[in-house]
């Protein structure tokens, strides 16, 4: 069974941003997230990963029948604009992924991503040095048509916490795991907001439907 995501949260955001690494505590710029609501709503998103490694289909998932449902028809026709550096690249591809866009689907939407990573050092040493730094990627995106005006149509955020260990003067090693947990981050944070866009797209059937 696949294990739940770390940590999720959701809000309105911002246009595209360079994507940024900091050693604040929180995101440069970022929302400010209240603990409430926004953990019952990261607990009930947790638990539909859960529930996806133990065979539940997710809503953008294809239907009983194999044939491509609302929700995949939508994210198929999402168009994913460059989103900046490399930890932008890996949250586009995994995006892409999820979305099939190399389905052959022409593209009716653009999804602009604002997206960086915060790190904090979480493990400190007598000499100040820390051991262990807490990223955590946040990333505020926006759905629109590919009408003249572009309007917009939706809107929302993601959020994912994960932890990389700093092996002194292993620099290679340090590399090798930031780059690594740079990776499930942005694998979090893709089937996050793949999974809102999905309801949103069933939502928007259901009214045209009554």
């Amino acid at each position: 069974m696949k294990p739940p995501a770390n940590d999720v949260m959701g809000g309105a955001g911002p246009p595209s941003q360079p994507a940024r690494i900091g050693r604040n505590k929180g995101v440069n710029g970022g929302p400010s997230f209240p603990g409430a609501s926004n953990t019952r709503r990261g607990l009930c998103l947790g638990l539909v990963l859960t529930l996806a490694g133990c065979g539940f289909q997710p809503v953008y998932m294809p239907t009983a029948s194999g044939n491509p449902g609302v929700a995949q028809r939508g994210l198929a026709s999402v168009n994913v604009p460059v989103i900046a550096e490399r930890p932008g690249q890996l949250l586009r591809q995994a995006l892409q992924e999820r979305f099939g866009n190399d389905s052959g689907v022409p593209s009716e939407y653009d999804l602009t991503v604002s997206y960086s990573i915060a790190g904090e050092g979480v493990a400190i040493q007598n000499s100040s040095l820390a051991t262990r730094i807490r990223l955590t990627g946040t990333a505020n995106w926006t759905l629109a048509g590919r009408d003249n005006k572009r309007t917009t149509l939706t809107s929302g955020s993601a959020r994912a916490i994960d932890g990389v260990n700093v092996f002194g003067s292993q620099y290679f090693a340090s590399d090798l795991e930031t780059e690594a947990k740079q990776k499930s981050i942005a694998e979090n944070l893709a089937t996050q907001i793949a999974t809102q866009l999905a309801i949103w797209f069933r939502q928007q059937a259901a009214k045209q439907a009554g």
